[in-house]
């Protein structure tokens, strides 16, 4: 006869006892939400920091390279001038 029927009820009163339930329990959940996000936050830094120093490292390794490089090309072009 109404608009609703128990089952309505029921899942109104489980959403009003968690949202309003004894001790704060929506304060407890966000305060674990948040706690969460600040740890997400502080890997993803890290990862950051992590990547850097990896690109620093790299980059030493490829700059000898890139020298040994440029002494084999002076080489072949005198090499081409002589003959």
């Amino acid at each position: 006869m109404g608009a609703f029927s128990i089952w309505h009820w029921v899942i109104v009163l489980i959403v009003v006892l968690i949202l309003f339930g004894g001790k704060g329990k929506l304060s407890s959940i966000m305060g674990d939400f948040g706690k969460g996000l600040k740890n997400f936050k502080d890997q993803v830094k890290s990862n950051k920091d992590n990547e850097e120093e990896v690109e620093a490292i790299s980059e030493q390794k490829v700059t000898p390279k890139k020298k040994a490089a440029k002494k084999q090309t002076k080489k072949k072009q005198t090499i081409k001038k002589k003959s």
